[in-house]
């Protein structure tokens, strides 16, 4: 079986599984998924990105949302709890909200990766040669961002440093791919 590439994907396309939103009288968004965050889908590279600076126009218009907690249910009743009480983490999950509702697998998986990057720029020291952060915002490589969107979720709902070190390794020892100059054109 061929694996999907999630950017023939349409977007907006939405999985059968189901998440039921309910709020507590604190204001606090509870998400009850019926599969685990490695069950979640890969989501489009562009789409990744777009996120990203959604949140960061939500981080600095001070725009903070609500916390949100999400209850991830295996098939052999195994539970992940997942809270995001963190003020910036809420900030970023309200404003992927706004926009690609988390509260669709697609959303849920989009916001989940979004979080799980920016974990993994915050604690894993060799992702640091693949971003440049200043005052315009953040260059992550591309190769970063295609992992990103397409490698699984952990059940903690993190990227596997592992994995995802392995494979940006391994993009980069590939050669570089030769463009002919064109007709007519000299080096």
């Amino acid at each position: 079986m061929q694996d999907r590439d999630p950017d023939s994907r349409p977007r907006g396309a939405r999985s059968a599984v189901a998440i039921d939103v309910g709020e507590a009288e604190d204001g606090t968004l509870t998400y009850s998924v019926a599969q685990p965050p490695e069950a979640l889908p890969p989501v489009r590279p562009r789409d990744l990105e777009l996120a990203w600076d959604r949140a960061r126009a939500a981080a600095l218009a001070a725009r903070f949302g609500a916390p949100r907690r999400f209850r991830f249910r295996r098939p052999d009743g195994d539970v992940t709890d997942l809270a995001l009480t963190d003020r910036d983490a809420r900030c970023w999950a309200a404003s992927l909200d706004t926009e690609d509702s988390i509260a669709t697998v697609t959303g849920l998986s989009l916001c989940l990766r979004l979080l799980a990057l920016v974990d993994l720029l915050t604690r894993a020291r060799w992702a640091a040669d693949l971003v440049r952060i200043g005052r315009e915002g953040a260059e992550i490589d591309a190769n970063l961002w295609h992992l990103a969107a397409t490698a699984p979720l952990t059940r903690e709902a993190r990227f596997d440093e592992t994995f995802l070190r392995g494979q940006i390794a391994r993009h980069r020892a590939l050669p570089s791919p030769v463009f002919p100059l064109g007709p007519g054109a000299s080096a």
